[in-house]
């Protein structure tokens, strides 16, 4: 079977035809440089992120190894999935953050139901089950909302548990690739099923874009979002957008020397965010997409 960059790189590549037809690119904005403080300060994420390809069994009993020990004091409430039609998760408490902790994992080239996922591209309305309440306007990547459907009561279950158990009314939600755009889903998907007051944070890695400017709108409105992408990474630049899909805000750009740029606004077209390094599929890489993250490339 050949590996899931060497497949995407074949569907991003059947895309550079359809360039010309893109929408007007939003204007240039400011940037600004992360000091070493706030760049550290996103470490435990990039841990959290990394241990979401870890094994059920091991996040649940929190012995993964490095990803693990990045954060001692996390404690497990509950973890799922297959690797394969239903990617891992698991929930727990980071005492030091005092937040509930939602991890989602990314693409796993070894297991074909992921790759299937991300050859999707067409954009469909949420479940109103799942949704209550929202739109048919808002719309996401099809094979990403059918992904997120397939752990979503269980993780809503257990950050219930977790915020009656700890008594606290924040909730993060990390992920890297694909499991950053379930992430941003699942924010959607908690906001509108938790109780009003409760504050929500997503921190996601390498993420393609999910949804259209309804999606992104209504997702912007409900959680302090970053998503952080690594130098030339050709994922975050597809879907196009000329499909109809939008980033949410927040971006942070890793560019060469090193330095982590914010990047204000949903698709920033400034010379040092990820649309002026990779202004099409031709001119990025699947090298950088696993990092590394202030030092760290995501994985179990």
């Amino acid at each position: 079977m050949r590996s899931f960059f060497s497949i995407l790189s074949l569907s991003l590549l059947s895309l550079v035809g359809f360039s010309a037809a893109a929408p007007t690119l939003e204007a240039r904005q400011g940037v600004s440089t992360l000091t070493t403080a706030q760049v550290a300060s996103y470490k435990p994420y990039t841990y959290y992120a990394s241990a979401a390809y870890c094994a059920p069994a091991n996040t649940r009993a929190w012995n993964c190894g490095r990803a693990c020990n990045g954060n001692p004091g996390f404690q497990p409430i509950a973890s799922g999935g297959d690797g394969a039609a239903t990617q891992y998760w698991y929930v727990g408490y980071d005492p030091n953050l005092k937040t509930i902790v939602v991890a989602h994992q990314g693409t796993d080239a070894s297991k074909i139901f992921p790759i299937v996922t991300n050859a999707q591209f067409a954009l469909t309305s949420l479940s109103a089950s799942l949704f209550p309440g929202v739109s048919s306007s808002v719309k996401t990547h099809d094979g990403f909302n059918e992904a997120h459907a397939r752990s979503a009561n269980a993780i809503l279950s257990a950050v219930r548990t977790g915020l009656s158990q700890h008594g606290v009314t924040s909730v993060t939600v990390v992920g890297h690739s694909l499991g950053g755009a379930l992430a941003v889903i699942g924010t959607l998907h908690l906001s509108v099923n938790l109780p009003a007051g409760t504050r929500f944070r997503t921190v996601t890695y390498a993420m393609p874009r999910v949804g259209n400017d309804a999606f992104v709108n209504l997702v912007n409105s409900k959680s302090t979002l970053n998503r952080i992408n690594n130098k030339d990474d050709i994922v975050p630049i597809v879907p196009g957008r000329f499909l109809d899909f939008s980033h949410t805000a927040g971006e942070i750009h890793i560019v060469n020397n090193n330095n982590w740029i914010s990047c204000p606004g949903t698709d920033n077209t400034n010379s040092q965010c990820t649309i002026g390094y990779v202004p099409n599929v031709l001119a990025g890489t699947l090298n950088d997409h696993s990092g590394p993250f202030d030092g760290l490339n995501i994985g179990c």
